[in-house]
């Protein structure tokens, strides 16, 4: 493409939205420069997936078919995944966002794995394993004669690989590892993330049986089998293990649970393989070597006139199988394998977003029978005319290679092109694109705060709501920034009770109406739907275990559960509430007298390697503890220096003034800056990072606190703007600037 760009214009491309495309999607010079426009971008998206139909029909003119989809895209009718849109016409042309990779039972084929992890995350995929078919920890290996270190020691493999990918600067990759319920290492792979230092590059989920659940059910014991020779080697009690599952996930979220006889029972080509683990975000089932490309339809420009719009929901449904099944043609698979594999099945998963917004706009509460059988209905649709179009593909294309033998091979059943056609996706980046809610979650917020450089506040409010509020005359920056500190407009009299019938946000709707409103969706959704359970911070071990117990009863394929500052360090944006949560405990007023300076204090120095450059921070006590902290950066001045010496000083008069230690690391550890330094355990997010860590090292020495750790700094804060972050599906968003650990 050359460097002159369009002049075309896209109506109703949010700054938002033309910032994350700007920062993640448009085509760069080597030098950084933007080459091209959001309409290029469109454009050469378009073009580069129409050609496809020349794979079927040589002299066939694609030109109508790529406007009809620049046109579909540019109206945020539908966006496919992220990497299609940065890479279709591109030189890299890796244009899936899923992947899930084999992990055997032996030396040779583990790190075949973790090689393939690497070439897929260099690609900007994400990759799903399952380590179920690794031996025990401290199990016999008979070619050695010593014995295994267990699937726990591999999957830390992976981890530090996956990080060291992302110190290359890629895009960074995301995992999923699932373990089976059965596995005799799953009471230590459920509590693998109780220490939130340890697989920050995985999500984890347990893969539940449905002789497991029975046994739950009943209370009795379930076998648990090696799988070296497949056979029992023991029993465990299966509520006990139900329950620690459960306690865990209240903790801090993983880990998630996939029923992994219900992904088998609709797997539509069995005679190839036994689904064994899923995407990082849960809602794609796949076989090893398998890859699945996403789309996502926007429901929120699917409302006309106050109603459903049937008709044309029905021709962006066939326009998009069209799109999605093009894609598997002028994809540039990492691996050969994957190639084979993903073109013998052909898998397509189009789903929604704007689901929300489409509520809103016909009058429908999130929270209401009339949604759930809504959603029922309008998922019916898509699941039916997706495959009736994937029907007509297979008159003129053929079906795909694997179907004798599938499920589709059966008398009634018929000929179709894709093995699956539907997922319920989640969609955090490209919602920002389209402006509209993702998935089928609820809204996050009516109304939020979004810092910017200097300190300065953004009110940022959902637009049908600016919208309604001007139309009806209630608006007014006083009452938005009063939802943006109330985190919902449920109780404020400025806002009419209708409107806040409608606008209900995550923590307004109860964890069952989330569960049902899943089950809803994946009554007809061919492979699983990704959605976040949200439960407020009081939420008990009791209310998480009822909803892992209805998302069974309501035939879902698996649960993602997020507590509400479950995550130390975690910082929310929509409310004052949590801003009383997270705050430091009153200093007692017995120390509110500044301690005075001997003349003499013993203390250490810790050299703490960040990406500025050596730090060196020096400890001081006095009789009572802690007292004073000095830093020197390896290069004397300049910006790292002076914030450093800023920290330093702020932290001994905290110490002085009676604060303690722990406050401190609290506060400081986890923050991060655009330049890390290090991976895994001895990774250093920032200077301030950097401090709080040798604070912690020199609390360890005293024998004076247990460690603390910062979780992944996702799960709180966005780690480039600063902003809320929205959990989904594993995943955590920023609809402030676009960030997604998924990406």
């Amino acid at each position: 493409m050359s460097a002159s760009k369009s002049k075309e214009t896209i109506a109703g491309l949010t700054k938002n939205a033309r910032t994350v495309l700007e920062k993640r999607y448009l085509k760069r010079d080597k030098d950084g420069k933007v080459l091209e426009t959001p309409a290029d971008m469109f454009r050469r998206v378009a073009d580069t997936i129409a050609s496809a139909d020349k794979n079927f029909d040589k002299k066939a003119v694609t030109g109508a078919l790529a406007d009809q989809f620049y046109q579909m895209m540019t109206g945020f009718e539908f966006l496919p995944n992220s990497p299609t849109l940065m890479n279709a016409g591109r030189e890299l042309g890796q244009l899936s966002a899923c992947f899930v990779l084999p992990v055997g039972d032996s030396m040779e084929e583990i790190f075949e794995s973790v090689k393939h992890t690497a070439l897929i995350h260099k690609s900007g995929g994400g990759t799903g394993f399952s380590f179920s078919r690794l031996r025990p920890a401290n199990d016999v290996v008979m070619s050695t004669k010593g014995i295994s270190s267990g699937p726990l020691s591999f999957m830390k493999v992976f981890d530090v690989a996956t990080e060291t990918i992302k110190q290359g600067g890629t895009r960074r990759g995301a995992n999923m590892g699932i373990l089976r319920v059965d596995h005799p290492d799953i009471m230590d792979f459920i509590m693998c993330k109780a220490d939130q230092n340890q697989l920050n590059n995985f999500n984890i989920s347990v893969g539940l049986t449905e002789a497991f659940m029975e046994a739950v059910d009943e209370d009795r014991e379930y076998d648990i089998i090696n799988p070296r020779n497949g056979e029992p080697c023991g029993s465990m009690n299966a509520r006990k293990v139900f329950n620690r599952i459960v306690k865990q996930a209240w903790e801090n979220g993983e880990p998630g649970i996939i029923f992994l006889d219900r992904l088998n029972k609709d797997n539509p080509t069995p005679a190839v393989g036994e689904i064994e683990s899923t995407n990082p975000c849960g809602e794609q089932p796949l076989l090893p070597y398998e890859s699945c490309n996403l789309g996502s339809i926007n429901l929120g420009k699917m409302v006309k006139n106050g109603k459903v719009d049937w008709e044309r929901l029905k021709e962006v449904i066939r326009l998009s199988v069209h799109f999605l099944d093009n894609v598997i043609d002028v994809n540039n698979y990492p691996l050969q394998q994957i190639a084979d594999m993903t073109r013998s099945n052909r898998k397509i998963g189009l789903g929604v977003m704007g689901w929300a917004d489409m509520l809103i706009l016909l009058g429908i509460p999130y929270c209401s029978e009339e949604a759930i059988d809504l959603g029922e209905k309008v998922m019916k649709f898509i699941n039916d005319e997706g495959h009736a179009y994937s029907r007509e593909l297979a008159k003129t294309r053929g079906t795909f290679p694997n179907f004798k033998g599938s499920i589709f091979d059966r008398p009634g059943k018929g000929e179709t092109r894709n093995a699956t056609v539907t997922t319920i996706a989640p969609t955090g980046t490209i919602s920002i694109i389209a402006n509209a809610s993702s998935g089928v979650e609820p809204l996050f917020a009516v109304s939020f705060v979004r810092q910017v450089m200097d300190n300065n506040k953004l009110i940022e409010i959902n637009p049908i709501f600016d919208d309604i509020a001007r139309k009806r005359g209630f608006y007014s920056d006083e009452l938005m920034e009063k939802i943006a500190e109330h985190g919902t407009v449920h109780d404020l009299p400025e806002v009419p009770e209708d409107i806040q019938r409608v606008f209900v946000t995550a923590h307004d709707i109860s964890p069952e109406y989330h569960i049902r409103m899943q089950a809803a969706f994946q009554k007809y959704t061919d492979n699983a739907v990704s959605k976040t359970v949200n439960f407020s911070n009081s939420a008990t071990y009791e209310d998480v275990e009822q909803v892992y117990r209805l998302a069974y009863e309501l035939e879902c394929k698996g649960v993602t559960i997020y507590r509400d500052g479950s995550r130390d360090l975690q910082v929310l944006s929509t409310g004052k509430k949590e801003e009383k949560e997270t705050a430091a405990p009153a200093v007692e007023e017995k120390h509110a007298v500044k301690r005075e300076r001997p003349k003499a204090l013993r203390g250490s120095t810790y050299q703490m390697q960040t990406g500025c450059g050596p730090l060196y921070v020096t400890i001081n006590e006095d009789r009572n503890g802690l007292f004073e902290l000095f830093t020197t950066m390896g290069k004397a001045g300049g910006c790292a220096a002076s914030q450093c010496e800023a920290i330093g000083r702020m932290v001994s008069l905290a110490w002085r003034s009676g604060v303690q230690a722990r406050q401190v690391v609290k506060q400081l550890l986890g923050i991060s800056c655009h330049c890390p330094s290090g991976f895994g355990d001895n990774k250093v997010l920032s200077c301030a990072d950097a401090v709080a860590k040798a604070i912690q090292a020199r609390m360890h020495e005293n024998g004076g606190m247990a460690e603390l750790h910062a979780p992944s700094h996702e799960k709180g804060a966005c780690p480039e703007c600063g902003g809320a972050v929205e959990h989904e599906g594993g995943c955590a968003v920023c609809r402030a600037c676009g960030y997604s650990e998924c990406a």
